[in-house]
């Protein structure tokens, strides 16, 4: 890539209105600009409230941060364009990339999720660990009933999708104590994990696990990963963790699982219409805790670590590098 002169139009969809964790607010905007003077100086940049903001000067724009990007009009229009950084790391919703203009790249979070993501992950393993699910059942149905399980450390985590939040959860779990076994697209070896295989084995490695952490992107090949024969292939007595992609999990075939107590839990961070409508079955499902999409994002860091990140690859692209978190569209991530 070749150096590039003059300053880049750089346009920001600021996401207000939105959840606060992904509002790029004035106080965030201007504090980037800070930590990142140098680059800063060579875009001129506009920080809009929505991308309906970004159509009248959408032919000047070089670059361009958001979520759910307005892909007919930079098909149509964007002529100038270079990169798009997209403001989370799943972008399913951007597949394919026909929208993007010939050259240009897409960039996603992937990475900004993967400690506060550990740190939940661990906290889920805690509480199906100790039965807590049945425990607040038992509560609400003003039930005393003690039950006693053993520690964490010596137990199995299968950990289907270590990548970058995959595999900061697997350091965390081997800390614990924990045997980490990870499922891993190419099969290559991580440092917290003592045994890697390739999707084509999850069938292998499902029977050993107690606890099975799900954090894939949903491509063609992670699309119902975990499906009924899937989950029947589990430990009697293990739990399921989803903290990636809905579609990577056969929702219906883990309820029947906790139901019939093949599972003892399950703790599900995502679903399939978001927010969750108030009648869906998944509400009343035995020994299941559900979380509103929240246990990855960090409220007072996400946006803060996101806008660096963005700011380090328009430093790359006006440098003619290449930059950081490319998307592979072969890859669908």
């Amino acid at each position: 890539m070749a150096r590039l002169k003059g300053k880049l139009k750089v346009f920001m969809d600021g996401g207000i209105g939105r959840a606060p964790a992904f509002e790029i607010t004035p106080e965030r905007f201007q504090a980037a600009l800070k930590r990142n003077k140098a680059v800063a100086k060579r875009c001129d940049i506009t920080l809009g409230r929505d991308f309906d903001e970004i159509l009248p000067m959408i032919e000047r724009v070089d670059a361009i941060l958001g979520f759910r990007f307005p892909k007919d009009a930079i098909r149509a229009r964007a002529v100038r364009l270079k990169l798009c950084h997209a403001t989370g790391a799943g972008v399913e919703h951007l597949m394919p990339l026909d929208w993007l203009p010939r050259g240009a790249k897409l960039t996603n979070n992937r990475g900004i999720h993967a400690l506060k993501t550990a740190e939940s992950a661990l906290m889920a393993l805690l509480m199906l660990n100790t039965r807590m699910p049945e425990i607040a059942a038992n509560q609400r149905a003003r039930r005393w009933e003690q039950i006693f399980t053993p520690p964490l450390a010596g137990k199995t985590v299968l950990i289907v999708g270590v990548g970058e939040m995959g595999g900061a959860t697997a350091k965390l779990a081997k800390k614990m104590g924990m045997k980490v076994l990870g499922v891993r697209r190419t099969g290559a070896k991580h440092p917290a994990v003592v045994r890697m295989v390739k999707p084509d084995k999850l069938d292998k490695v499902l029977p050993e696990a107690d606890f099975v952490f799900v954090t894939v992107p949903i491509t063609q090949a992670t699309r119902r990963m975990i499906g009924r024969a899937e989950i029947a292939r589990m430990k009697p007595g293990s739990s399921l963790i989803n903290f990636g992609r809905s579609a990577a999990v056969d929702y219906d075939a883990l309820s029947s699982a906790l139901e019939a107590g093949h599972l003892a839990g399950a703790f599900l961070d995502v679903f399939d219409q978001e927010p969750l409508p108030g009648n869906s079955p998944i509400w009343g499902v035995k020994n299941l805790v559900m979380t509103p999409h929240c246990t990855s994002d960090d409220l007072e860091n996400y946006m803060p670590a996101t806008l660096d990140l963005f700011f380090a690859n328009l430093g790359r692209l006006l440098d003619g590098r290449v930059p950081n978190n490319l998307v592979d569209a072969a890859r669908e991530y």
